[in-house]
């Protein structure tokens, strides 16, 4: 089931906010990572930045970074800073979990959690879900199959639905979700190229999802799609850590000041809608 959002195109901004919890869970090569103290400080820039173009953020936080404690793992003040700043406050789950492994119970747990720490910090309902790592990729009834998944969690893996299911469950309605069909990574791979387009709501089982249709970061490819939404319609969506910022990837600073310019300017000149989830169509 499928939706449009508006006639004009709409721009979804996320940051993934991590901080040790995701450091330490690293699934990428070398294991462990060392930026987690990096999320306070540069979140701190980021909010200044987005204050000083006008740009509203979902920030996609690990409900254990909003309990009581201490940096690099918990800093509740700058979670309601997030809040009180106007962005949207998301869960990514409560310490950065890779959801596919997770049983049903753990998984209803997580999202639970997660959900209860941030309400509690903020004063207010959290209903936006971003899966860490961007996973589970499994969803057969999207075409999509991740090999890698099912070799990894051969049973009792969380897929895409069920996923779905139990963030019904916990009282979730919006998820990003980055499945790809069999037949995009068939055309990418011929054509040696993404073919990403732009996006449209879809229902999965009880939640609202929007697809990923750009790589992350701030590049050409994320260029192209916020130009296409302004020009053509339909949803793009963007995102980066606030970890990354400074680090000479495709999320640095020398990238998103373009980049903000850019939103800035297809926002006033061809009337670019910068939309929070929770402003979407079957979550107001």
């Amino acid at each position: 089931m499928e939706g449009n959002v508006r006639e004009r195109g709409t721009l979804l901004f996320f940051w993934d906010y991590d901080a040790e919890w995701g450091a330490e869970r690293s699934r990428g090569p070398g294991g462990p990572k060392a930026w987690g103290p990096l999320e306070f400080p540069n979140t701190d820039e980021l909010l200044d930045l987005h204050a000083r173009y006008a740009i509203p953020a979902c920030f996609a936080v690990v409900g254990a970074a909003a309990l009581p404690g201490a940096r690099p793992y918990q800093d509740p003040a700058q979670v309601r800073r997030i809040h009180d700043s106007g962005h949207e406050v998301a869960s990514h789950s409560f310490r950065h979990d890779w959801l596919p492994g997770l049983s049903g119970a753990a998984l209803l747990g997580t999202l639970r959690e997660s959900r209860h720490a941030l309400e509690q910090c903020i004063g207010a309902a959290v209903r936006t879900f971003v899966p860490p790592y961007n996973q589970p990729f499994d969803y057969p009834r999207g075409l999509s199959f991740s090999l890698a998944e099912r070799r990894e969690v051969p049973r009792a893996r969380t897929d895409l639905r069920s996923l779905c299911d139990a963030l019904g469950e916990a009282g979730y309605g919006f998820c990003r979700v980055a499945y790809r069909p069999l037949w995009q990574r068939a055309g990418e791979r011929a054509m040696s190229r993404r073919l990403d387009r732009p996006s449209r709501l879809e229902k999965i089982g009880p939640v609202t999802c929007v697809r990923l249709n750009t790589p992350g970061g701030f590049g050409p490819e994320a260029e192209a799609m916020v130009r296409r939404c302004a020009a053509e319609g339909g949803i793009g969506v963007i995102y980066g850590h606030p970890h990354s910022i400074h680090t000479g990837n495709a999320q640095d600073m020398r990238l998103l000041l373009p980049m903000m310019g850019l939103i800035r300017e297809m926002r006033d000149r061809m009337g670019l809608r910068v939309a929070l989830p929770r402003e979407l169509p079957g979550e107001a």
